[in-house]
């Protein structure tokens, strides 16, 4: 019974590091915003 528990538990460990896993893949590393982007310069002389 008491090994039972014991795997029993590991199993929820497993799953839920599976699942904490998954959300912080998908909310923070996919979404995650970058820096704003500048404007590309043009080359060669501009007039103002």
């Amino acid at each position: 019974m008491e090994t039972f528990l014991e795997f029993l538990r590991e199993v929820l460990k497993g799953i839920v590091r599976a699942i904490s896993a998954y959300f912080f893949q998908k909310n923070i590393l996919e979404h995650k915003k970058t820096t704003p982007r500048r404007r590309k310069q043009k080359g060669g002389s501009q007039k103002k």
